[in-house]
């Protein structure tokens, strides 16, 4: 994945307090891509959770949207620096997906058609806080978006919101995804300006 979109470059600077340090507001959707965009059918999509000493758990797209889908409102926050308010989305809680699963791993590993992986405490994973998300301001999300289903997880860096997503697999032990084993902070809060790994 060495083909990067436009736009990981520095931005200006915003004083607005409502922000997080270092951030400025947004009113478009920047696309920015690690690698080229993945365009995979609904009929072809399968999402996988992959939890240590059990079985996989595997769904089709008819099978997500059996779940429940519900409403997301909320903002987004790119380590690129800008951020972007009252964005609307629909999805499945990554509860659903979790219920009765049993296991003391505490990371998961999120992995993406085309490569990408990122890794996330599985805390900043449940309790409402993020979701397999597959329309964005009423429509299909769109593939340079992460579409047909992308993670969303907008509490953190937009970076640990996996495009394309495909799979969880729980860990033991943290690992560092495709930015993480670059350079970028292991865990990603806008609040705390986690962006990149000190040396």
């Amino acid at each position: 994945m060495a083909v990067f979109s436009p736009g990981f470059r520095g931005r200006r600077r915003s004083t607005n307090p409502g922000l997080p340090p270092g951030q400025y507001e947004e009113h478009g959707f920047p696309v920015l891509t690690a690698g080229p965009t993945q365009r995979v059918r609904t009929d072809d999509w399968r999402f996988t959770l992959t939890v240590p000493g059990a079985e996989d758990r595997v769904w089709t797209w008819s099978q997500l949207m059996d779940l429940g889908p519900e409403r997301i409102d909320t903002d987004l926050h790119c380590v690129t620096s800008w951020s972007k308010f009252g964005t609307t989305w629909r999805g499945v809680s990554v509860d659903r997906l979790l219920e009765g699963v049993e296991s003391d791993a505490e990371y998961v590993m999120a992995g993406s058609y085309g490569g990408y992986t990122t890794n996330l405490p599985r805390e900043d994973l449940t309790g409402g806080k993020a979701w397999i998300a597959f329309e964005y301001d009423g429509q299909p999300l769109a593939p340079e978006h992460g579409g047909p289903a992308r993670l969303l997880v907008p509490h953190l860096y937009l970076w640990k919101s996996a495009k394309w997503v495909n799979s969880l697999r729980f860990m033991q032990r943290d690992e560092a995804g495709f930015w993480e084993s670059l350079g970028y902070h292991m865990h990603g809060d806008p609040w705390q300006e986690e962006r990149y790994r000190s040396a």
